[in-house]
């Protein structure tokens, strides 16, 4: 998860609710202002919108490489199933 740095001049930052024994619970943006204690260290971990929305896309373009392959070695019929009486996934 990264820092997001909106056009407002606040940040979106990641947060993780725990539970009491300490476990994540879950993820979540939530949104820092400059008046936060927080803002000055989270500013220097920031990117921009776009920046995020070039990242994605290298990923997506990274990926399609990997996809491919796997989608060749399914059709290859070399793979057989799930082993050891594991049942189907949903």
């Amino acid at each position: 998860m990264f820092v997001i740095k909106l056009p407002n001049g606040n940040l979106m930052a990641p947060e993780s609710a725990m539970d009491p024994e300490g476990d994540v619970m879950g993820d979540v943006y939530v949104e820092v202002s400059p008046a936060d204690p927080e803002y000055a260290r989270l500013a220097t971990q920031a990117i921009s919108e776009e920046e995020l929305d070039q990242q994605r896309r290298r990923w997506r373009e990274g990926d399609e490489a990997l996809r491919r392959e796997f989608e060749d070695y399914l059709a290859s019929g070399q793979y057989d199933g799930p082993q050891g009486g594991d049942p189907p996934a949903d």
